[in-house]
């Protein structure tokens, strides 16, 4: 089968985190070579004619997604996914809608609201506004206002801008403050969450013929953080090689039986992820469990990275599965679902 390995185009004096998108290129073409597949890689700009024009000319049969952003930004990730709707192509991942809905955390968090699923409590602000009265699910609405927040943006990954700076005290007055500081430094839009200051789980969900199926959990640890440190995953955990963060997040799979309940609690509220927002090929939802042991839905990431060192091929690794029979299993979903219903022909 020839396969489309679609990857945005990469800068000489690109980031790291952008970067990172060459390695995932680089393994699932190997992937795809020893599973007997004929791959064509194809970068992606936001010049549109170029891109549809080398993908018609590939000839491929299913295009594999890798586009994580474009021109820098990760929030126009989704009108890739339109642009292949627009060819009738089929392609790995979830559908345009919901990368469009994860890709914006307001709006999933909105949804999951809607659903009656466990977010964290958060403040919305533009560049213009005040902050606004933070969202809660019913049922935690009664709940004593934050002591803390953490400021994030509204769509871009990869934790831009994050670290333990980005923990705020309760005052409004400084969240809006922190707010601004980080529009005026980075662009764009964000928003305060509610720190939760406890533990830290990664879910990985894999398309399978009988539903999505939970890859083992992993669990972020922060046993060797001095006391007084926040526990962020940030920029530094995930890119700076050099500093301590990045050598001390761990991630482990191994659980005492006590925690049993809460790991099968957040298989099943990833799985509801997944229903809600009509997910695809491979996702990772990320959540944090508070001191009650009451797990909190952070983020859904819709075409998690598929690097060897990343947590997605952590969890495969942990299940047996094999990264290859992963890449089939993401290519035999996207074959099954088709061209999007939707989409018109050309």
């Amino acid at each position: 089968m020839r396969v489309v390995v679609l990857y945005n185009a990469v800068s000489e004096n690109a980031s790291p985190s952008e970067r990172d998108v060459l390695v995932q290129r680089d393994a699932v073409i190997e992937a795809l070579d020893r599973l007997g597949h004929e791959p064509l890689a194809v970068p992606c700009t936001l010049n549109f004619e170029a891109a549809a024009a080398g993908i018609r000319d590939s000839y491929g049969d299913v295009v594999f997604n890798l586009v994580e952003s474009m021109a820098g930004s990760d929030w126009l990730s989704f009108m890739v996914t339109g642009l292949l709707d627009s060819l009738r192509l089929p392609y790995t991942g979830s559908p345009t809608e919901a990368m469009f809905l994860t890709a914006h955390k307001l709006l999933a968090k909105e949804r999951l609201c809607q659903a009656g699923l466990p977010t964290p409590a958060w403040i919305a602000a533009d560049e213009a506004e005040p902050p606004v009265a933070p969202g809660a699910p019913t049922e935690t609405v009664h709940r004593p206002p934050p002591a803390a927040w953490i400021i994030k943006s509204v769509s871009e990954h990869a934790s831009l801008g994050l670290d333990e700076s980005s923990v705020v005290g309760g005052d409004p007055a400084v969240v809006e403050r922190r707010l601004r500081e980080q529009v005026e430094q980075w662009g764009g839009a964000w928003f305060a969450e509610e720190y939760i200051d406890g533990r830290e789980f990664n879910l990985a969900v894999l398309a399978g013929p009988q539903g999505p199926e939970t890859l083992p959990p992993a669990e972020i640890d922060f046993s060797t953080f001095p006391a007084g440190k926040r526990r962020v995953v940030g920029y530094r955990a995930k890119w700076a090689e050099d500093s301590f963060e990045y050598g001390n997040t761990p991630r482990r799979f191994d659980f005492p039986p006590s925690d049993g309940p809460l790991l099968e609690q957040l298989q099943h509220l990833s799985r509801q992820c997944w229903r809600l927002f009509k997910l695809g090929g491979y996702v990772r939802v990320d959540f944090r469990v508070d001191a009650q042991s009451r797990p909190w839905i952070l983020e859904i990431n819709t075409n998690p990275c598929l690097s060897p060192d990343a947590g997605f091929a952590a969890a495969v690794e942990r299940g047996s599965l094999g990264f290859d029979r992963v890449v089939q299993r993401i290519l035999d979903d996207a074959r099954a679902r088709g061209p999007s219903p939707g989409a018109r022909d050309p």
